[in-house]
C-alpha cells in the first residue's frame, strides 16, 4: 500500500514539474531575447561598416586639401609676376638715362601702341640687332610716325652685366638709339611682367592689354637676325585692325641680370 502511494506522488510531481516547464513566460521569451541580442551584434557590425564610410569621407577631404594647394601655388604665381597676351599690361614709372620720367598709363591713355624690349648692352644676343643689321633702330624709324612708341628697359641689378647708368648711356649714343633707356634696378618692372631674356619683346595695344610677348625673331643665334620679325609682323596686324596672328614665342638670349 505504502509502494503504491509513493509511486502516485512521484507521477504527480513529474506531471506538475512538466506543467510548469511548458507555460514558464520567462523561458518562452528566452530565445527570442537571445536572437534579439545576435540582431543587435549585427547592428554593431553595421555601425563597424558604417565606420568605414567615414574613413572614405576622410578620403574624400583630399581632393579638397589638393585644390587648395593648386590655388596656394597660383597665389604663388601670381607674387612672381608675368603677363600673357591678353592680360592687362602691368603700368610702370621708371627714369631714363637722361633723367627723365616715362610711365606706361600716359603713353596708352592717349591710344598709343608701345613696344618693351628687355634691354642688356653687353649681351650677345642683343648687339646683334643693334650692330650691322640695327634692328631696333629701324623698327622704331618704320613704326615711330605710326602711333608707335618703344622703351627699352633694363633690369640689371647694380654691379651686374650691363647695368648701371654710365654703361647704358654710352651705348645709346655708340648705336644711335632713338628711343629712351629705362632703368629698373630693383627689377620691379621687369619681375612685373616675367622678362626673363634680353632681348625679350612686349607689345601693348592701344587697349593697354598685352598682344605679344616673345622673342624679335625667329632666329636665337647670337651672328644674325631671323628672317621673321615678330614685332613687326604683330605692329602691322595691330594697325590694320587685325588679331595679332602669332601673341607668343619662345624668348632667347641672356638671363635678365636681377
Amino acid at each position: 500500500m505504502k509502494t503504491l502511494f509513493s509511486h502516485l506522488a512521484l507521477s504527480t510531481i513529474i506531471g506538475i514539474s512538466a506543467l510548469a516547464l511548458t507555460s514558464s513566460p520567462v523561458l518562452a521569451q528566452d530565445a527570442p531575447t537571445k536572437q534579439k541580442g545576435h540582431e543587435n551584434e549585427k547592428g554593431k557590425q553595421k555601425g563597424h561598416d558604417d565606420g568605414k564610410g567615414e574613413h572614405k569621407g576622410h578620403d574624400m577631404d583630399q581632393p579638397a586639401k589638393d585644390k587648395g594647394k593648386d590655388a596656394d601655388k597660383g597665389k604663388d604665381a601670381a607674387k612672381k609676376g608675368g603677363v600673357a597676351p591678353g592680360d592687362a599690361a602691368p603700368n610702370f614709372t621708371l627714369v631714363d638715362t637722361d633723367g627723365k620720367e616715362h610711365n606706361l598709363s600716359s603713353a596708352t591713355q592717349e591710344g598709343k601702341i608701345v613696344v618693351i624690349q628687355w634691354f642688356n648692352p653687353d649681351c650677345p644676343f642683343v648687339v646683334k640687332h643693334y650692330g650691322a643689321s640695327k634692328t631696333f633702330n629701324d623698327l622704331a624709324k618704320n613704326y615711330g610716325d605710326k602711333g608707335v612708341v618703344f622703351f627699352a628697359i633694363n633690369s640689371g641689378a647694380k654691379g651686374k652685366q650691363g647695368a648701371g647708368k654710365d654703361r647704358n648711356v654710352k651705348a645709346k649714343a655708340d648705336w644711335e638709339i632713338p628711343y629712351p633707356i629705362l632703368l629698373d634696378e630693383n627689377g620691379d618692372t621687369g619681375r612685373a611682367y616675367g622678362a626673363k631674356r634680353t632681348p625679350e619683346m612686349v607689345v601693348i595695344g592701344k587697349d593697354g592689354r598685352v598682344a605679344y610677348f616673345g622673342a624679335i625673331d625667329d632666329d636665337a643665334g647670337a651672328d644674325k637676325p631671323g628672317k621673321v620679325n615678330y614685332v613687326a609682323k604683330a605692329l602691322d596686324e595691330i594697325l590694320a585692325g587685325k588679331p595679332v596672328s602669332t601673341s607668343s614665342t619662345k624668348g632667347y638670349g641672356c638671363s635678365v641680370k636681377y
